[in-house]
């Protein structure tokens, strides 16, 4: 039996991996951090909240660090990537989870907005590939995994700057990894694409009525009738940080509760 498919059966599937997660202070990058050193991995959380970054770690233990991180900077990545490199010698997983999201038409976004959406959505997802591919591949190999959104395969009319931010996270990570590909370096690139997931990012949204309230109506608009948990999105982190993912690059994972086959 192939040994790949042997370690599928590991109770840890990423066990001896060296990740960093971005945004990992809260919401779906704390999940995928706490599921990383769960299955076995080191995990370095970065966050501009160091405090909560902290929090995340001390809550994982010894196998775990935390970094402050300003995603958008990109002598930032530089630090970051160069302390978990030092705290573990090398990286084999990246997990691009920074972001957030504004509404808004066209019309109705500001160019100052749309810049600080980008810079925060796309930039960082491009400035964090550009700087971990060379440490993924002098680790022998890895992956990287930007969280995208459903909102980058399907558009909606007041949500302009994060459509186009998230298209861009989606694009880009084929592009990254046909590159990878290519130059033969044994790191794959992949992107998660979530609909509704119940974290701190919904909050402007759900800002009529109480939460339970908020949350029941966006229900009604998945098929499956749920709102997603942030560990519904850290199960397929984990799935393309492992190497049961090895034949996998430049694609996409989407988990939106069958909204796009409607």
């Amino acid at each position: 039996m192939h040994s790949v498919y042997r370690r599928v059966f590991d109770l840890e599937r990423v066990s001896g991996k060296i990740a960093l997660v971005t945004g990992g202070a809260s919401g779906i990058g704390r999940a995928s951090a706490l599921m990383l050193a769960k299955e076995g991995a080191r995990v370095a959380i970065s966050d501009i909240n160091l405090d909560g970054a902290r929090a995340v770690a001390d809550e994982i233990g010894e196998n775990a660090i935390a970094i402050a991180h300003d995603v958008t900077q990109e002598d930032a990545w530089t630090m970051a990537l160069n302390t978990v490199v030092a705290a573990y010698g090398g990286l084999n997983v990246l997990v691009n989870c920074a972001g957030t999201a504004i509404g808004g038409t066209v019309e109705e976004t500001s160019f100052e907005d749309w810049k600080w959406l980008h810079s925060l959505d796309l930039d960082s997802v491009f400035l964090g590939c550009k700087y971990a591919i060379a440490h993924i591949a002098a680790s022998g190999g890895g992956s990287i995994v930007n969280i995208s959104s459903i909102s980058g395969i399907i558009a909606g009319h007041n949500l302009a700057a994060y459509n186009s931010a998230k298209a861009g996270v989606r694009h880009l990570t084929k592009s990254v990894a046909l590159h990878c590909a290519k130059q033969g370096n044994q790191v794959r690139c992949n992107s998660v694409h979530p609909a509704f997931v119940d974290t701190p990012i919904l909050d402007n949204i759900l800002k009529r009525g109480t939460r339970e309230e908020g949350l029941d109506r966006l229900a009604q608009q998945i098929p499956l009738g749920i709102v997603a948990e942030p560990d519904d999105v850290a199960y397929a982190v984990i799935y393309l940080a492992s190497d049961e993912s090895r034949f996998m690059t430049g694609s996409e994972l989407v988990l939106d509760g069958g909204i796009s086959a409607m």
